[in-house]
Formats: structure tokens, C-alpha cells, sequence
């Protein structure tokens, strides 16, 4: 499951950084290795991954349900399946320990990661890692990414103070500073959208912000002149996805008609963006 750190490896990750150093990166986000085929086709510099979408894919609910070697095992397709730099989304780090994030860290280096996003939560809606645990395990990690070859790894610190409704501004203020200290490149605040607050964030932050745009919430150019450097849509394009299916399936099995797959793409479009992979 796992390969030599590499000089495309290192190449990727600092591609990944100047990504986010040079304007608003903006990342769909893949769930499987067809997903991120689809999202490298259309554009995208780099592939974010969801972990809820991952689980669905895999038949699980999202929420820290799927185990290290499956999580490792889903990277490595999608970093497979594409060009480009890959950020997996590894959830609390398949382990409280920060030996457990350290062991996680190292295998997704080792399928082809070069950027992972960390979040605080000890459980779906919390509570959170009290700050100086988190930020212990966030130096597990960036310690991991230098001891396998890999220093440029971009580490993104989730937190979920405002998803979970479990403090504002100040809480994350805090936990910013230090998650900078502890050697994290970004903070990721999904569910928090109130474009003065996220402002005000971007202004005093000590590290880069990155914001999960929803439906309904701000668009990519509100979010950027907010000050938000890097913006994802967590499990967006999947639920997209599953709809389209699901619509499909219910008119076929109803009217019996299939106008629900008109625009589609092709198959030898699709078929076209997986023929030059090996074989695994």
C-alpha cells in the first residue's frame, strides 16, 4: 500500500503550497479514484478528498467510521488516479494518540498524500481535543511528514468550534495560534460562513483560512474577498452525484424512460480518463 517518498512527491506537495500562496485554491472534492479522474478533467489543480463521501462509497456513514488501512487504501486509488497534488481528508487521525496520527500521517505519505487536513473533534459533534492535546498532535504529525522524506507535507488543521456550535472567534483564535506553533500550514473552520466573522478571522488568523462552501452559503468570490484562501465542498460533489443516480434510477424504474442520463458524459469519455492507469 505504501511507496518511497519521491522527488514527484515532493514536487506535488510544494506544488500544493504555492497553490494556496498564489491566489484562492479552490478544491472539489473526489471521493473514489473515478471522482477525482472527472475532477482533474475539468480543471482542477489539485484533489481534495472528503472522508463522508469516501465512506459512502465504501458503504459507511461518515463520522470517523472507517478504520486506518481502509482510509489509506481509498488515498492511494485516488492518488493513483490523477496528476496532480492529492490532500486527504484523514478525519481525527484514525486515533487519539499522537502516535496514532504520526502512524497515519506516514501511510498516506507512503500512498501518495502530500497534503492531509486534521480536525480536533473527539467524536462527531464533540467535544474537542482540549488545545494543547491537539497541538500535540499536530507536531506528531508534521514530525511523521519530516521522518518520511516528506517536510513540504501541507498540513491543514481542521477545526470544528463553530460546525459543532462549540465556541466563536476568540475559541478559534486560540486554537490558531497554537496549531501555527505546532507546525500546521492552514485552518480549515467548516461551518463557518457569516462573512464578517470569517472576515474578522481572516484578518487575525496567524495561519491561512480555509472555508467549506455549502448550497445556499456564500460563493467562491465572496469567500475569497472575505480573505479565505482555500475553499472545498466537503461531501457537495458526491451528494451531487448519488442525486443524479438516484433520480436516474427511480425514472427508470418508473416511467421506464431514461432522460435523466441526456448530457451525460460518455462512455468513451470516462472510459478515456482511466485507460493509460496500470493495472493495480
Amino acid at each position: 500500500m505504501s511507496r518511497d517518498t519521491s522527488a514527484t512527491s515532493r514536487d506535488r506537495a510544494l506544488r500544493l503550497r504555492a497553490l494556496a500562496e498564489d491566489g484562492v485554491l479552490v478544491l472539489p472534492n473526489a471521493w473514489d479514484a473515478g471522482s477525482a479522474a472527472v475532477i482533474a478533467a475539468a480543471g482542477a489543480p489539485a484533489i481534495a478528498t472528503t472522508s463522508g463521501g469516501v465512506s459512502w462509497s465504501l458503504g459507511r456513514s461518515d463520522g470517523q467510521r472507517l478504520d486506518r488501512a481502509e482510509a489509506v487504501a481509498a488515498a492511494s486509488r485516488i492518488a493513483a488516479a490523477v496528476d496532480l497534488p492529492v490532500t486527504v481528508d484523514a478525519e481525527g487521525g484514525y486515533g487519539p494518540r499522537p502516535a496514532d496520527v504520526a502512524e497515519t500521517v506516514r501511510d498516506l505519505i507512503g500512498a501518495g498524500a502530500v497534503g492531509v487536513n486534521l480536525e480536533d473533534s473527539e467524536a462527531v459533534g464533540g467535544p474537542l481535543f482540549a488545545v494543547p492535546g491537539q497541538a500535540e498532535r499536530l507536531r506528531a504529525a508534521r514530525r511523521a511528514a519530516e521522518e518520511a522524506g516528506l517536510p513540504e507535507l501541507v498540513l491543514n488543521a481542521r477545526t470544528d468550534v463553530f460546525l459543532f456550535g462549540l465556541g466563536g472567534l476568540d475559541e478559534v483564535l486560540t486554537r490558531a495560534h497554537a496549531y501555527a506553533e505546532a507546525g500546521a500550514d492552514g485552518l480549515f473552520v467548516p461551518g463557518l460562513l457569516d462573512l464578517p466573522v470569517l472576515a474578522e478571522l481572516c484578518a487575525r488568523s496567524p495561519l491561512p483560512v480555509n472555508a467549506m462552501a455549502v448550497d445556499g452559503g456564500p460563493g467562491v468570490a465572496e469567500l475569497a474577498a472575505a480573505g479565505v484562501r482555500r475553499i472545498s465542498v466537503g461531501t457537495g460533489l458526491a451528494q451531487v452525484a448519488y442525486t443524479a443516480a438516484r433520480r436516474a434510477a427511480a425514472e427508470l424504474l418508473g416511467p421506464g424512460t431514461l432522460a435523466e442520463l441526456d448530457g451525460s458524459l460518455s462512455f468513451g469519455d470516462l472510459d478515456a480518463l482511466h485507460r493509460r492507469r496500470p493495472v493495480a
